[in-house]
């Protein structure tokens, strides 16, 4: 009997939250985001050099956006020339000022070994969602 007592409170001690609190309690909507058909996506197509004798370990991607679309992230793929699979993919947040940054591993140790994950010449896409302008002579209600 006090074994189903106590079943019957845990499933009601577990079921009261679902009841009384509703659906978007604790969500956090962003206020300041941009419809979808209000933003535009650029691409920007850079080469990058990592030399095989690179005394750092690690790599950046970095840069500004213009007229940042808000809550969209930039996406970064860094391609080995030659390859149309990217070997590197990743999203930043992009800062209040505009800018990002996106880190990535150059070099790694192994057992006192260097490993080169990076080494020659790449292709870096970055993707990155802006708010598109106005046409000349139209108003936005």
């Amino acid at each position: 009997m006090k074994l189903l007592l106590g079943a019957i409170f845990g499933f009601f001690i577990l079921l009261v939250p679902s009841i009384t609190l509703p659906a978007s309690q604790g969500a956090e909507w962003d206020q300041k985001l941009v419809p979808e058909e209000n933003v535009a996506l650029q691409k920007s197509i850079v080469s990058m050099h990592i030399p095989g004798d690179s005394k750092l370990p690690f790599g950046c991607v970095w840069g500004t956006v213009q007229n940042a679309a808000p809550g969209y992230p930039v996406v970064i793929q860094i391609y080995q020339n030659g390859n149309d699979k990217p070997v590197y993919v990743a999203q930043t947040n992009v800062k209040s000022d505009g800018s990002y940054e996106q880190y990535f591993r150059v070099t790694s140790v192994v057992n006192d070994k260097v490993i080169h994950i990076f080494e020659g010449d790449y292709t870096v896409n970055i993707y990155k969602a802006v708010v598109k302008s106005p046409a000349p002579g139209t108003t936005s209600t």
